[in-house]
């Protein structure tokens, strides 16, 4: 959701924190281009849950038992403002995850490019957000 997310960045976003189920390589790579795009840090909290995670249900054991014994592998991890691993991503177990966040890195890496400031061409382009 690209226009959410510039809303975001309009307001500052310092801490983006994403819980989703995008369990694959390639989700790694739009995390790192949104903390780069959006000069913050990208808290990815991929889900891992198990074929055996379910509730045993007589309406869904047929579609249940098809399932691989993983069925999403998680992948959680924290990028910085400039796209770089703060922490190693977490795949195919629970896990939790710490680390020390380095604010001064945000308005530094906005020195480079910012998406809503010198870059935003307000004079062509504008975003109007209901905030209700």
């Amino acid at each position: 959701m690209p226009l959410a997310r510039v809303a975001l960045y309009q307001k500052g976003v310092t801490i983006y924190i994403s819980p989703n189920t995008n369990d694959n390589v390639e989700w790694q790579n739009t995390i790192r281009h949104i903390a780069i795009e959006g000069h913050c840090y990208f808290v990815n909290c991929d889900m891992y849950f198990t074929k055996q995670m379910y509730p045993s249900t007589f309406s869904a054991a047929h579609e249940i038992d098809k399932l691989s014994d993983i069925v999403c592998r998680g992948g959680s991890c924290i990028i910085d403002p400039y796209g770089h691993d703060v922490t190693e991503t977490i795949w195919d177990k629970e896990g939790i995850i710490y680390a020390e966040l380095d604010m001064q890195k945000v308005p530094a890496s906005r020195m480079e490019h910012d998406v809503c400031g010198h870059y935003a061409r307000p004079d062509v382009l504008t975003l109007q957000v209901r905030d209700e």
